[in-house]
């Protein structure tokens, strides 16, 4: 199984902090957003590669922290990805980054397990990998709690054994809290159907869009995620971030 994090975005909510950086290099808790992320995979067992998507304007800082986290984590393998966009109006979109990552290094052989840049966790990613690994697809879901919070995100229901049965992106009229997070794992099978996906002119960003297509074609296993969900979209999340993650002993 290999791992994809997406950070080819330009966030341009959080400018100017991410004018000349990007979000998942800011520093939070201590230490780069990016490690968050990368050290809640430590455990995850049978990770061959970790790839990281990123734009023209931030690949070199990509490519200069994995090379220096490396050195002291040799456990991890990176490799940095360019996808040649080089402004927030010429970007692929993330789910146009996952294909072309996947196309462009030959994933389709193996399991994906696809992880937001800008998503952070309290608690390791292995329980959700270890159930994961029994499906086809499977995302992870996070109670929000608040009918409006919700609205940010992707509001699906659950059938009994947690299957998705209603998926909608940016709901007006929420229906429930429950929210599928940009955290998610694909089999081969669901990897090669992404090409249908944009082929058929869908929306390339937003990684939700395709569960969305994808819950009624296939059935798409959910995941309910422990601990803290923390979604960097802005100066105020971000700052909720540094405090909450400030607390954990690194």
């Amino acid at each position: 199984m290999n791992a994809l994090i997406l950070a080819a975005g330009y966030a341009t909510r959080l400018y100017p902090l991410t004018l000349n950086k990007a979000k998942p290099l800011l520093v939070v808790g201590g230490r780069p957003i990016i490690e968050w992320v990368v050290n809640n995979l430590a455990d995850v067992p049978d990770l061959e590669t970790i790839y990281v998507v990123t734009n023209d304007k931030f690949a070199a800082d990509f490519q200069a922290w994995s090379e220096r986290y490396q050195d002291q984590h040799p456990e991890f393998k990176f490799k940095i990805i360019n996808d040649g966009s080089k402004s927030d109006e010429d970007k692929l979109g993330a789910i146009g980054d996952i294909n072309f990552v996947i196309t462009g290094e030959n994933l389709t052989q193996s399991s994906l397990l696809i992880v937001a840049g800008d998503n952070l966790f309290t608690e390791s990613l292995t329980d959700f990998v270890v159930c994961a690994r029994e499906t086809e697809a499977t995302v992870a879901v996070y109670d929000v709690g608040d009918a409006e919070a919700i609205k940010k995100y992707g509001n699906i229901a659950v059938d009994a054994d947690g299957i998705i049965t209603r998926f909608e992106e940016k709901p007006e009229k929420p229906q429930g809290t429950l929210a599928a997070i940009a955290l998610y794992y694909y089999s081969p099978a669901v990897l090669s159907l992404l090409t249908t996906y944009l082929a058929a002119g869908n929306n390339p960003d937003q990684p939700g869009r395709f569960v969305q297509w994808l819950y009624t074609r296939k059935p798409v296993e959910t995941f309910q995620i422990k601990g803290n969900w923390l979604d960097i979209g802005s100066k105020e999340t971000l700052e909720d971030a540094d405090r909450i993650l400030g607390r954990i002993q690194v």
